[in-house]
């Protein structure tokens, strides 16, 4: 089925429940989608329910679209994202941020939970920028002429102007923020140490398995974008421990309530 039928499909279905109505979009990465249940008035659309469209079978992602209201404002949520090494082509991980933009999304807030490269378990990192090494992009194939342009610019993918003031938020709430830059590779298997020192040579503070795809999606089609990884582990070789996707989620769980409140700044404050 082709992406706009599919976006049109999506569409239809947050409208039922009042999508067009938010300005504020989210992505919540690997245990961090209770966020969306902090939300007022819920109302929820699987992925699964919406024709052609992609559906998450990992661990930590419910896998469904959730519309509320959150400090008087309506927000789109993604509870839950889809990714490249689940065999999804690159394009497909676009649909759900184009889907937002048709809507009326104009903010967006991308989280992931990330290997720390430069930075222990436990830190929030803005993102600064990122480093595309998963071998793809999600704008190869026909240019979308509707969202945006066939070779946009990626200078200021993670809005500079937002990134400011979120750490000045981030700092009159008492709210420790790193800032660095997050490397992508295509998963499913964590790096190996030789490719974290690789990482770390190229300027990379964290790595994982999502997120620029949808962040370059964004920038196609005009969003305003920050970025903000969760450091559930240090990144493979660092210490001299395997690495488990249990790890990523209880880490998250153990940050739950600081991230909670810097995602209540972003969307009562920053957006």
């Amino acid at each position: 089925m082709e992406q706009e039928r599919i976006i049109e499909n999506a569409v239809a279905a947050l409208k039922a429940v009042g999508g067009d109505r938010a300005r504020i979009g989210l992505i919540l990465g690997s245990g961090l989608g209770g966020y969306a249940e902090t939300l007022e008035n819920k109302r929820t659309v699987d992925y699964a329910s919406i024709e052609g469209f992609p559906v998450s079978g990992v661990v930590g992602h419910s896998s469904r679209f959730v519309v509320g209201e959150k400090t008087g404002k309506t927000v789109i949520v993604m509870q839950g994202r889809f990714h490249y090494y689940e065999g999804y082509p690159q394009s497909m991980l676009a649909l759900g941020v184009r889907t937002m933009k048709r809507l009326g999304v104009e903010s967006l807030l991308i989280t992931n939970a990330a290997g720390g490269v430069n930075f222990p378990a436990g830190t929030l990192m803005l993102i600064s920028d990122h480093i595309n090494l998963s071998g793809s992009n999600p704008l190869i194939g026909k240019n979308l002429d509707a969202f945006g342009p066939r070779f946009p610019d990626l200078s200021n993918v993670y809005d500079r102007a937002l990134r400011s003031r979120l750490k000045a938020l981030a700092e009159a709430d008492g709210i420790p923020l790193a800032e660095g830059v997050y490397l992508m590779m295509s998963g499913p298997c964590y790096e190996t140490p030789a490719e974290i020192r690789m990482a770390r040579a190229l300027g990379a503070d964290a790595v994982g398995m999502s997120t620029v795809p949808e962040a370059i999606a964004a920038a196609h089609c005009g969003m305003r974008v920050v970025g903000i990884s969760l450091i559930t582990n240090a990144a493979a070789g660092i210490l001299d421990q395997p690495l488990s996707h249990a790890e990523v989620t209880e880490a998250a769980d153990r940050a739950s309530a600081q991230f909670t409140r810097l995602v209540d700044r972003i969307v009562s404050d920053l957006f």
